[in-house]
């Protein structure tokens, strides 16, 4: 299981936000529409996962998409929502956390359309829980395409640089009120490690706040980014070669 990528949501247009990380040095990319859930994004793609900055684009449209992610996003509005791990099994591992005692949504099939026209397909898997300022859970993603098709296909739309492909996180800090309790639940439902191929999970203790993700933090990280409520330790040079 891999980190498949960091959902960010904003305030900001998706042509907005990859203008804003453009001026910082790095190369993002508007993604397209999830037309059935009233939302659209812009991407930052990395050597093995990406960022999403997800924001409403048609209100009456989310506000009835019965979809978790779009719940989360009209609760919180802005900052980091949760995180999305990258899995081949997605069946088994719905399996495996019903008999570990987790209530999921079932598989959940989903897509969304690129700018170019093309339609992008992959299935999702959520645990059940209610939305509120208590960290979510991660979700789970299995794209229709292998990592290498994606990939090619993203160097084709010109959705992602050569440059892309070398930035690397190291960690993600999330900040909790308990975080050994964190740390268990997270355990069970990961499979064993906090220890990802991509990327390590820390827990750190906060106090009278929301539970969410606080950081991202990318490998030669040195400066720190604020946007949108979230902090982003990023390498100084970016990565943009025009």
């Amino acid at each position: 299981m891999h980190l498949d990528h960091i959902v960010h949501f904003i305030e900001e247009t998706p042509e907005q936000a990859a203008a804003h990380w453009s001026e910082k040095g790095f190369y993002a990319a508007v993604g397209g529409r999830h037309e059935q859930w009233g939302t659209h994004n812009a991407l930052l793609y990395l050597k093995n996962c990406y960022v999403e900055w997800l924001a409403v684009e048609k209100m009456d449209i989310a506000r009835n998409a019965n979809h978790p992610l779009t719940a989360l996003l009209l609760h919180d509005r802005q900052g980091f929502g949760t995180v999305c791990l990258r899995t081949d099994r997605i069946e088994a591992l719905n399996e495996r956390l019903i008999k570990e005692g987790f209530e999921t949504t079932g598989i959940l099939n989903a897509q969304r359309k690129t700018g170019s026209g093309d339609v992008i397909r992959w299935k999702m898997l959520f645990l059940t829980e209610e939305i509120s300022d208590q960290l979510p859970a991660p979700f789970f993603i299995e794209w229709e395409e292998t990592d290498e098709m994606r990939y090619e296909s993203l160097r084709k739309r010109q959705a992602i640089q050569p440059s892309n492909e070398k930035l690397e996180l190291d960690s993600l800090i999330f900040g909790v009120h308990d975080p050994e309790e964190s740390r268990s639940k997270w355990v069970r439902i990961l499979g064993g490690s906090l220890q990802l191929p991509n990327c390590r999970i820390d827990f750190e203790k906060i106090a009278g706040q929301k539970e969410r993700l606080q950081k991202v933090v990318f490998k030669q990280g040195q400066t720190e980014e604020a946007y949108e409520a979230g902090v982003y330790v990023l390498p100084v040079q970016g990565n943009r070669e025009n």
